[in-house]
């Protein structure tokens, strides 16, 4: 006999025991549909006996009142049976004021993720500019220095990026539980984060809109200075590439940081439980993706010297991986 099954005919059963157990936390039915991240006629729904909670939600209930599933799915209406690890390892709970916190701490940490990210893309920029004119009849620079002042620029800029997301790092380490275990929030919480999400929405869609086109035309100045057959040209319309993608990139991650940090307050998309399970396999498949892509462009680019060519290695691997992503869903989706 399936759990739906099993539950069909003890509705009222299940819904006094929610009831007792919502009453002696001493829990209204929207504080309780807070911390289940449903609406409150959900709950009332539960209670009145008129639906049932699906299995996930029920397993989340048995967490949240620290009692086996076995008491909630059971006929009998008796006393709870508690879990083991009730006492000993109670779920966290999240506050308003560590909420807020919290979400002007991401706030924050956006714009810094999204600079030392430019950086990164950046830092290739000077060493290309430096190459190209280097190569120049009666160039005040030879190709050695060119490299040689190219490499410490890269480092430098990678090292200031680097130096940025450790201390970004530490910053949040206070909240990296939120990504490892269950954790409750407190009365006040889904509707502030809720709030914020519903503010920055605009701002959301607008970023992501820029970034989108901006990864989007970014090729144009290379497959332009490609068609003059300058070899001069082709270097600074490569630069020119790299930029707008690196602000692309970071209009992108503003969004992204900021839109996160409120979806894991509200448990919703990828942090909710069905996203993290989904997050495990699509993680897996992404870091041998990027690996094979990386293999590929390397062996061709060193195999061939057509450096000038192999780049579109990376925009093709990019449309296919967004291939890749939405068939794993579609895999997911179905077999659950």
């Amino acid at each position: 006999m399936t759990v739906q099954n099993h539950l069909g005919g003890n509705n009222m059963i299940l819904a006094n025991k929610i009831i007792r157990l919502r009453k002696k936390n001493g829990w209204s039915q929207e504080e309780l549909a807070e911390k289940m991240n449903v609406s409150r006629q959900a709950v009332s729904k539960w209670e009145a006996a008129q639906t049932t909670p699906d299995l996930e939600k029920i397993l989340q209930l048995g967490n949240l009142f620290g009692v086996t599933t076995d008491y909630l799915l059971k006929d009998e209406l008796e006393d709870e049976e508690f879990t083991n690890d009730s006492d000993d390892t109670p779920m966290r709970k999240i506050n308003l004021e560590q909420a807020n916190e919290y979400l002007e701490g991401r706030k924050d940490a956006s714009t810094k993720i999204a600079g030392a990210t430019f950086l990164c893309i950046f830092s290739v920029i000077p060493m290309f500019l430096l190459i190209a004119f280097s190569e120049q009849t009666n160039a005040p620079i030879t190709s050695n220095l060119a490299v040689g002042i190219g490499l410490v620029t890269l480092f430098l800029l990678v090292t200031i990026a680097v130096t940025v997301f450790i201390r970004i790092g530490f910053k949040n380490a206070p909240y990296e539980f939120m990504d490892k275990e269950p954790f409750e929030t407190e009365y006040g919480v889904i509707g502030l984060a809720r709030e914020k999400q519903k503010s920055y929405r605009p701002t959301y869609v607008k970023y992501n809109v820029i970034g989108a086109c901006a990864c989007i035309l970014s090729p144009l100045p290379l497959i332009c200075a490609a068609l003059a057959e300058n070899e001069l040209w082709v270097m600074l319309m490569l630069c020119v590439t790299l930029f707008i993608v690196a602000i692309g990139v970071t209009f992108f991650i503003v969004a992204g940081v900021r839109w996160a940090s409120m979806q894991k307050l509200l448990r919703e998309g990828e942090f909710s439980d069905r996203g993290k399970r989904k997050n495990k396999i699509t993680e897996a498949i992404g870091r041998a993706y990027w690996l094979i892509a990386t293999a590929v462009y390397l062996g061709w680019s060193f195999f061939t010297n057509d450096w000038h060519i192999t780049w579109i290695v990376w925009p093709i691997a990019g449309v296919l991986f967004a291939v890749l992503e939405l068939v794993c869903d579609l895999v997911i989706d179905k077999n659950e």
